[in-house]
């Protein structure tokens, strides 16, 4: 029988539609903005968020609606969040139900945790003593409840001790709250000892807790203890009694960020990243809406935590392009932290050694606030920098490192030190092919070569996951044996390096090896414990890992970045050298970065060699004002993708003739995207350029409306702001 309903209230659900559905609530159902319900969706039932009165598609009688089936019985998404979900909803143009899903990721969470079964003396005596039993007595005894385990566990019994003082009635049962997913973080545990430069800026940051929105920008050389510096505004926000949520590139690899944290809070964070298991995730995020748990260390979804008094917000290595999604919701983490501490009126730092240059240009403009820590913590020494001509000191023929290099690797080991060479590229080989008829094996969903990864013996696709067994012979001339690797990959660096020092004890350290997270965490801390000599990196080592012996950083192929048309190549050339070189010499032992490139007059290497940051920072600053570029100017892309290349180019050309005119924003394109096929699906791209008071949204709102509707299989995405150029 259908419940007796007399009202209606409009909910978010999370599909792609342009607004709440309405729906009516039964009599005796109590539903307020934010309550998250289970409701019906066709034939399907859904979680759902009730919305805002007035949020509504159309006023409809709620005797003709469907009725709101469930409520969950746990705290109501706050008026800051759904304002945050419309706000990214409407600034990314994507349907705010899709936004709203985020906030509600862990379904099972939505119910309180269910009870732990615990024990509790009543006074009775066992009937016979045993050592054993007392000192299960001994501990039960401190008033406190324990669990049947924990008991047993602490007194160094077995289970069946306890248990059997529970059938002689020496405990009750009793119920008690679930455990806390992680310790209470207290801001007085550990205070550190700050030199006056991180004493003073400290104070500063503390002084803006508690004193509504504002941002402000740390900045430093590597090493110069920016993380102890907020740190001591996370201290003020808990002891204040508020929230804190800290956004980090890649939480599942900062084991060493979470034992700094413990070392000055007495407890980890909660954390919040896909590698998080599922049950730990749900205990995260439900005592995080009860405000239990004080702080989150997190990826950048872990902005959507629905948390119950947020004080704080902080974005460390600010500049890390793995803040911008490019999967359904397109958004930049560290623009969109700012954003949510404007809607909840609370301050936000972002910190990083080499900033994005937004985030430069606004503290420039006088937007954000700047602190600047010139050097090192402890006066410990920059590494003495200097390039490598590769022209003039080239490796031995089948190789890839400069002699100079090798002579620099092999004075850090002598001394039982340690050295990093850094390559950006995984696997053996970026590309393999046939010395007899040039066969070049490429993916066959994707417009990419495929890497070779000899550790697996299997090439493979990295953009889509396509892998097949190396070939002992050509497939296309049959030929074998004449297979060869172009190029190098950090496999292929390990290979050279045990050639040179068979002796030494080199690890590879790759987001896609083996073992994943577990092994990499384990792994880099062996590195910080010094059992490796020699370490063979991507950019995941380049992420504030401090290795107290590393003395010696090679980058192999400096100008990988330099290759392509992005205008953020210059940009991220120098932040991602700059923070690999500064992994060396954190400790105060002298050190040495040297950089390989057959380019050592680029103003990047320039820059970096020199470590005149400021001055590559107005040049890059400069070049983005003459051309309009952000910050100066709005960036927006439209890829439109099909199974055909026909489909695509068609769309994407209707797309093009439906904008409308504009005398500041013009469309360029379509063209071909640099990646032209991936997953099996042919792409092309418009990119929309405008000024820096433009309205963007409007007008690409326009130009989807007046163009065609997407048939068929073609999909249409709109990133705001893109950071990839793919």
């Amino acid at each position: 029988m259908t419940p007796a309903t007399s009202r209606s209230v409009p909910v978010m659900v999370p599909l792609p539609v342009a607004g709440p559905y309405s729906y009516a609530v039964p009599d005796g159902m109590a539903v307020i903005p934010g309550s998250v319900v289970q409701v019906p969706v066709g034939p399907r039932k859904v979680i759902g968020i009730v919305w805002d009165e007035g949020d509504e598609t159309g006023a409809v009688d709620a005797k003709k609606l469907r009725p709101i089936e469930h409520v969950f019985d746990c705290p109501p998404i706050s008026p800051a969040m759904r304002k945050f979900i419309n706000w990214v909803a409407g600034y990314t143009l994507t349907p705010p139900g899709l936004v709203a899903r985020m906030a509600v990721r862990a379904p099972t969470a939505l119910e309180p945790e269910p009870m732990v079964e615990g024990l509790r003396l009543t006074g009775t005596t066992p009937e016979r003593m045993t050592p054993a039993r007392q000192r299960v007595l001994e501990l039960a005894s401190d008033g406190f409840s324990w669990t049947r385990l924990g008991l047993a566990r602490a007194a160094g019994v077995s289970a069946s001790v306890v248990e059997t003082m529970m059938k002689q009635g020496v405990f009750d049962t009793v119920f008690l709250p679930p455990p806390p997913a992680v310790g209470a973080a207290d801001p007085d545990y550990a205070p550190p000892e700050l030199s006056a430069d991180q004493r003073d800026a400290a104070d500063r940051l503390k002084s803006s807790v508690g004193q509504g929105f504002g941002v402000t920008l740390i900045d430093g050389v590597t090493g110069s203890g920016k993380t102890e510096v907020y740190f001591e505004a996370i201290a003020e926000t808990l002891r204040q009694g508020r929230q804190v949520l800290i956004l980090l590139p890649e939480i599942a690899l900062t084991s060493a960020f979470l034992e700094r944290f413990e070392a000055r809070f007495g407890s980890k964070p909660g954390e919040w990243h896909s590698d998080l298991a599922p049950r730990m995730r749900e205990k995260v995020w439900r005592q995080t809406a009860e405000g239990r748990i004080r702080v989150v260390a997190g990826a950048r979804s872990a902005l959507f935590l629905p948390f119950e008094d947020l004080g704080l917000i902080v974005v460390d290595e600010e500049h890390d392009t793995a803040y911008k999604q490019e999967d359904r919701v397109f958004y930049n983490a560290r623009d969109m932290a700012v954003v949510r501490a404007r809607i909840g009126d609370i301050p936000t730092v972002l910190a990083s050694a080499t900033p994005s240059i937004e985030s430069q240009v606004n503290a420039l403009a006088g937007r954000y606030e700047r602190l600047h820590l010139p050097g090192r913590f402890a006066e410990a020494a920059l590494p003495d920098l200097k390039t490598i001509d590769m022209r003039r000191d080239p490796p031995a023929r089948g190789g890839f490192l400069s002699p100079v290099l090798l002579k620099a690797v092999e004075g850090a080991v002598g001394r039982g030190e340690q050295a990093l060479l850094f390559l950006n590229r995984r696997g053996y080989a970026p590309l393999t092919l046939c010395r007899v008829c040039g066969h070049r094996f490429q993916c066959p969903n994707c417009s990419s070569w495929l890497v070779e990864h000899r550790f697996r013996g299997q090439l493979m696709c990295h953009h889509c996951g396509h892998a097949e067994p190396v070939p002992e012979a050509c497939p296309e001339c049959g030929t074998l044996d004449h297979l060869v690797a172009c190029g190098p990959g950090v496999e292929r660096i390990a290979e050279e390096v045990e050639h040179h020092f068979p002796e030494k004890r080199t690890i590879v350290l790759s987001s896609d090896l083996s073992g994943g997270v577990k092994r990499l965490r384990l792994e880099l801390e062996a590195v910080a414990n010094g059992e490796a000599d020699i370490v063979i990196g991507t950019q995941l080592v380049a992420k504030g890992h401090n290795f107290p012996l590393m003395t010696v950083v090679g980058v192999v192929d400096a100008d990988i970045g330099l290759a392509n048309g992005d205008p953020r190549a210059a940009e991220r050339t120098f932040q991602l050298l700059a923070q690999v070189t500064g992994r060396a010499g954190r400790t105060g032992l002298t050190s040495h970065g040297l950089i390989q490139t057959y380019q050592p007059t680029h103003p990047v290497m320039r820059a970096i060699v020199s470590g005149e940051a400021e001055g590559f920072y107005a040049r890059e600053i400069g070049e983005r004002e003459k051309s309009g570029l952000p910050p100066f100017g709005r960036l927006a892309s439209v890829i439109v993708s099909a199974e055909t290349r026909g489909e695509a180019e068609t769309h994407a050309r209707a797309l093009r003739a439906a904008a409308p005119q504009s005398r500041s924003i013009s469309v360029l394109g379509p063209a071909e995207a640099a990646l032209a096929l991936i997953r099996g699906r042919y792409r092309f791209r418009l990119l929309v350029h405008g000024a820096r008071g433009d309205d963007m949204q409007s007008f690409l709102a326009a130009m989807l409306e007046n163009g065609p509707r997407a048939r068929g299989s073609v999909k249409v995405q709109v990133d705001i702001d893109p950071q990839s150029f793919l």
